[in-house]
């Protein structure tokens, strides 16, 4: 997902994003055939020039994008569950002109996976002021074809995050990188408390261990680049001593179908 603060996957370091006047290079690959009969070679490998986490910068270059590129896989013997998104730092819902600035020319790309991937069910409406218009949420059962149609659209998002950071400009602007900040801490904070995967997780791996691989890497930033905490940032889930509510909604709201449409309007409600 203004990119004035863009980190890959769930890094906390961010890097801002102007566009410039040029128009981009197209951000979508052909599609691949849906015939069944076609080779079932070996999928193409593909190397990112990117460690597992990008270098840390310094504070004077942090908080300076606003888009997270975010890819989530969970499987269940032949069943996958996917998300994929790049990931707005502001609620695309209410702030229209972020979104006309960031995903309008997105959204060619995001409706070519969403009529791949059909919606997967689901999605709290707190969960939901953290996905874009061209976010890919999908369940299938696992298959060739299902397969390289992911790879092709983790390829496509990847491209396009890539186009983006190119069109980087550094905000120098203090209180927009102190709102940039606090903007991203929020997701890191929602995320590491209510990240569907990490009940899961504390059963593969012990509370311990899977406490510290949430805060500390998939989610790092969580407990040094703000001081607020998740009720500071979502006080309708205080419970009343003083604890977390583990309940996934507290609005009790979801959205079973694709709350967008085709230009990206969003029709939830």
């Amino acid at each position: 997902m203004d990119l004035s603060g863009l980190s890959f996957k769930n890094s906390s370091t961010s890097l801002s994003t102007t566009p410039n006047s040029a128009p981009p290079s197209p951000l979508i690959s052909p599609p691949r055939s849906s015939n069944p009969s076609r080779p079932k070679t070996a999928t193409r490998p593909f190397s990112p020039r990117f460690h597992s986490r990008p270098p840390k910068l310094d504070s004077s270059a942090v908080w300076r994008s606003q888009m997270i590129m975010r890819c989530g896989f969970s499987t269940l013997v032949v069943y996958l569950a996917v998300c994929r998104d790049l990931n707005p730092l502001y609620d695309v819902t209410v702030q229209r002109d972020y979104k006309e600035k960031y995903f309008k020319k997105l959204m060619p790309l995001g409706q070519k996976y969403a009529e791949l991937f059909p919606w997967g069910g689901k999605i709290t409406s707190e969960s939901m002021k953290f996905f874009s218009p061209i976010v890919i949420w999908t369940t299938f059962s696992t298959s060739r074809d299902k397969h390289d149609d992911l790879y092709s659209a983790f390829v496509d998002y990847y491209k396009a995050w890539l186009e983006l950071m190119d069109e980087a400009v550094e905000e120098k602007d203090v209180p927009q990188i102190l709102h940039n900040c606090e903007a991203q801490h929020k997701y890191l904070t929602w995320r590491a408390e209510k990240d569907p995967g990490y009940p899961l997780l504390k059963k593969l791996v012990g509370e311990s261990l899977a406490k510290d691989l949430v805060r500390n890497f998939l989610f790092e930033g969580v407990d040094t680049l703000g001081t607020n905490t998740f009720l500071d940032y979502f006080p309708e889930y205080r419970c009343e001593d003083g604890g977390v509510n583990q309940k996934r909604s507290m609005i009790g709201k979801s959205y079973e179908t694709r709350p967008w449409d085709a230009k990206g309007e969003f029709t939830g409600g």
